[in-house]
């Protein structure tokens, strides 16, 4: 009977088709509204090895918002005494774009000014929601990062 029960857990093809299509409808909704939150759990620095993150990493979007919680590890090479705030700031987005040019996937990229450096992001965020980020700034290595989109957030989290 207990082997009877553990079978049934399992999703038939097309319980997972519907989960899929539920999870890309999420995802275009929170990138067309441009209110989205990206958990991220991997870091690939441009030198060295990726790593595995423990803690709450993230990059929130709220219409021309920006609140980045990255770790950062490379180089800088022109930086305020200290670090200064690496990426790890809230700001106004200073431009985006978006292209959908593949079906499985859509690319945004926006630019932020933090007042210390001039910040492109570029996400690659799939239809499952799982998202790559790169980061390029002016003044330091260019970095990127794994994550997933959260399909619960709403704003004011």
């Amino acid at each position: 009977m207990l082997v009877a029960a553990c079978g049934s857990l399992k999703k038939s093809p097309e319980q997972k088709r519907a989960e899929a299509e539920r999870v890309a409808e999420l995802v275009k909704q929170k990138l067309d509204a441009r209110k989205y939150k990206i958990n991220i759990d991997y870091m690939m620095p441009r030198r060295g090895s990726g790593k595995s993150l423990t803690g709450s990493y993230s990059i929130t979007v709220d219409g021309n918002k920006l609140n980045s919680y990255l770790p950062y590890y490379g180089t800088a090479y022109s930086v305020p005494y200290g670090g200064g705030k690496g990426l790890i700031f809230e700001d106004d987005i200073v431009a985006y774009a978006e292209d959908a040019g593949k079906t499985d996937r859509r690319i945004v990229e926006f630019v932020c000014d933090n007042g210390e450096d001039i910040i492109t992001y570029t996400l690659t965020v799939f239809d499952s929601g799982t998202a790559d980020v790169h980061v390029h700034c002016r003044n330091r290595d260019d970095i990127s990062y794994r994550g997933a989109l959260d399909t619960d957030y709403s704003p004011g989290e």
